[in-house]
């Protein structure tokens, strides 16, 4: 794949068009201080952290579900441990029947124009957010209600554990400053005001003089919109203060910046289309595949590949084996881990479950079957691109062919349900392991695409969205991985295959600290800036 050229010039007048508008420096305030007033005077930062969220910054719309809203502050949010705390709540309670949510907020949250933060407000989001159709699903929340200023009250249609994570991830916006191009310029409580949006470019950010939490550190920043090779050269021009990068370019050492790794659940896997072929969408598109819907098949995959290997070769060693696609997380069943890369167990699973190369075109087959199928992936993304090839060249060996494609997003949307595709997933919220897995939404858009089915993993986590407290639901979504008999991971119905949870990597100035990072979700927002309060400039 050709790799976007990086134009110094033209970031050179980028970057004097931010310090001239925002008053940012990278390398420091001029003129450059030495010693201990270093630290006195560097109050703003250039950050290239992440992609620019075309959509804008509307939460009601879906902005902070990968990261913290920044502009915006949520109800509760999530501590190192992932444990939850408050944030513009003070607290909340849960009815026995765990329908009823009442939460009390802070008295002191101000927005950033200055008006206070109410009930009302929040009341407003919600049901702003209920019925924008966007990402934030709240089809299960029947009504929301202020009945003073700083309580709200929400009724559920059937309790939801996971309840709590919509108010983890969804940044309040202000009913009185609310309109239609509130994504262009918002208001909200976060830490963090935007003054200036230059699309396609740059984000200016000043401290919200409201804010009621911690003070951070830097008064001032720039966050820029580079491709990763973009942010990689800006770095080793010393014009940025943090730059996301890929692992390929982790090798090299920059002067004055450190490696930072932040471990992730952003995963990459393959699901396997479960069901046999012969259905069809309501658009007509293709559904299910005969090779895939053996479970011998994906058993197999799943044994044979080296996941390590994987880690070390696609990944410049910068991630951790994937088993499900909740690792490391509250609910992880840690059972759901598995001995990988053995080539002998793999070819015995085959041979018990009736495959074997009857014709020595090195290809298993079964009743007339050949064990070929596709494997698709974005036809732009170099790392899925790399782990198909290399799946499809370890089991090979095996006698599985894996036939690698990469694809438009469209063609993979008609093809999604019949070919096996290499997905990315992650994120703190149990909800997604519900929607990738649930009989509910098989075929419904990105979730569950390969049509997998299981009663009683369905019914394991329709009790964890039942269960009065995140951490009851905990025990039953782990039941639903592996529950000693039957489960959605590897030991039971291994409708995918995980492969892998991509390290984030940040190269980061020597004098910069960004305290410690939490296990990051998906990359679609800015996670590493979760904990922007905690940073600091240490010379």
């Amino acid at each position: 794949m050709t790799r976007a050229v990086f134009d110094v010039q033209k970031y050179a007048v980028l970057l004097l068009i931010c310090l001239v508008a925002a008053g940012c420096s990278s390398t420091a305030d001029k003129p450059s201080p030495t010693g201990e007033n270093m630290a006195e005077v560097k109050n703003s930062l250039v950050l290239a952290v992440g992609p620019e969220p075309e959509e804008g910054f509307d939460p009601t719309a879906g902005w902070g579900r990968y990261g913290s809203p920044l502009f915006q502050s949520t109800l509760l949010k999530r501590n190192n441990e992932l444990a939850i705390t408050g944030d513009l709540a003070l607290g909340y309670e849960v009815s026995a029947d765990g329908k009823h949510w009442t939460v009390k907020l802070r008295e002191d949250a101000r927005f950033s124009d200055g008006e206070a933060v109410t009930a009302e407000d929040v009341k407003f989001t919600f049901e702003t957010a209920a019925g924008g159709g966007s990402v934030i699903d709240l089809t299960n929340m029947a009504s929301v209600s202020a009945p003073d200023k700083f309580t709200v009250e929400f009724e559920l249609k059937e309790p939801q554990s996971t309840f709590v994570s919509q108010l983890v991830a969804t940044g309040i916006v202000p009913q009185h400053a609310y309109s239609a191009g509130y994504a262009n310029k918002p208001v909200g409580s976060g830490p963090y005001v935007l003054v200036q949006w230059d699309k396609g470019q740059q984000v200016i950010a000043e401290a919200n003089p409201y804010y009621y939490g911690d003070k951070p550190r830097f008064k001032k920043l720039a966050l820029l919109f580079l491709s990763e090779d973009a942010a990689f050269a800006a770095a080793k021009a010393g014009e940025v203060d943090i730059a996301y990068i890929p692992a390929t370019f982790s090798t090299q050492q920059v002067p004055g910046m450190r490696l930072e790794t932040a471990r992730t659940v952003d995963n990459r896997g393959i699901a396997f289309p479960y069901v046999k072929a012969g259905e069809q969408t309501a658009e007509g598109y293709p559904v299910g595949n005969d090779v895939t819907a053996d479970i011998a098949i994906r058993k197999a995959i799943n044994i044979a590949v080296d996941r390590k290997a994987l880690v070390e070769g696609v990944l410049e060693g910068h991630g951790t084996p994937a088993y499900t696609i909740v690792d490391g997380l509250p609910w992880w069943n840690e059972s759901s881990r598995f001995a990988d890369g053995n080539l002998e167990d793999a070819r015995a699973i085959l041979g018990q479950g009736g495959w074997s190369d009857q014709d020595g075109d090195g290809i298993v087959e079964k009743d007339g079957l050949s064990a070929s199928f596709h494997l698709l992936y974005p036809a732009n993304d170099v790392i899925r691109q790399s782990l198909a090839i290399a799946v499809a060249d370890r089991v090979k060996s095996i006698g599985i062919e894996i036939i690698v494609e990469g694809k438009s997003w469209s063609d993979i949307d008609r093809l999604k349900h019949a070919h096996a595709v290499v997905w990315g997933w992650g994120s703190q919220d149990p909800m997604e392991m519900y929607n990738v897995y649930s009989s509910k939404y098989r075929g419904a858009g990105y979730y569950n695409t390969n049509y997998y089915s299981n009663a009683a993993v369905d019914e394991w986590m329709d009790k964890a969205l039942r269960a009065g407290s995140e951490q009851e639901a905990a025990g039953y979504w782990k039941k639903a991985q592996w529950d000693g008999k039957t489960g959605l991971s590897m030991a039971g119905d291994a409708p995918w295959a995980w492969l892998v949870n991509i390290d984030h990597l940040y190269l980061v100035k020597e004098q910069l600290h960004i305290g410690k990072q939490r296990i990051h979700p998906h990359g679609h927002g800015w996670p590493v800036t979760d904990n922007i309060e905690e940073w600091d400039w240490m010379p």
